[in-house]
C-alpha cells in the first residue's frame, strides 16, 4: 500500500483492517505474561468475576488493535508513530471466539506548529464481529508532510 502523508488525510476518512479471531489460549497466554488476573486466566475462576466468564485483558485487546492498525489501510508515511491518546476505554469484553477488526475514522488533521515537516492526525478506533465497540481509542498519530519544493 502507498504511504500517506499528512496532506493525504482528511476528517471523516475511514480505514479498516482484516479480522483476527481471538481464542481462549491466546487470552490466557497473554494474561499469564502481562495481566495475571482470574478473569483472564481461568474459565472456571472467571465465572465468579465481574465478567462472568473468560475475558481478554484490555491490554491484550489494545495489543491486537495495534497489530491490526499496522496491517490496515491507514498507512501513514513513516509508520504508526503515536503521540498519546485522548481516550482509551473498553465498553465490552473480548471473549474467546470473538473476531476483532479495526475501523478507524479521521477526527482531526492538522500541521504541527513547531515542526513544519510533520503534522498530527487524530483517529478513533476496534470492533468485534458484531460491529460492537470493544475498545475505543482516540489516538494522536504523528505523520510526515510532503517535502515542499524550495523548502
Amino acid at each position: 500500500m502507498t504511504a500517506r502523508y499528512l496532506e493525504d488525510f482528511a476528517v471523516g476518512q475511514t480505514f479498516s483492517s482484516r479480522r483476527l479471531r481471538i481464542d481462549a489460549e491466546q487470552i490466557t497466554t497473554f494474561a499469564a505474561a502481562f495481566d495475571p488476573q482470574p478473569c483472564h486466566l481461568d474459565e472456571e475462576a472467571a465465572r465468579d468475576t465481574l465478567f462472568r466468564g473468560l475475558a481478554a485483558s484490555g491490554w491484550h485487546t489494545a495489543a491486537v488493535t495495534m497489530r491490526l492498525l499496522v496491517e490496515s489501510d491507514l498507512t501513514p508515511a513513516g509508520g504508526l508513530v503515536g503521540a498519546g491518546f485522548d481516550a482509551c476505554r473498553w465498553p465490552r469484553p473480548v471473549r474467546p471466539g470473538d473476531a476483532l477488526r479495526v475501523a478507524s475514522a479521521g477526527l482531526e488533521v492538522r500541521p504541527s506548529q513547531s515542526r513544519p515537516d510533520q503534522g498530527l492526525i487524530k483517529v478513533r478506533t476496534t470492533l468485534n464481529q458484531h460491529g460492537e465497540a470493544v475498545l475505543v481509542l482516540i489516538g494522536n498519530l504523528v505523520v510526515r508532510r510532503r517535502v515542499q519544493q524550495g523548502a
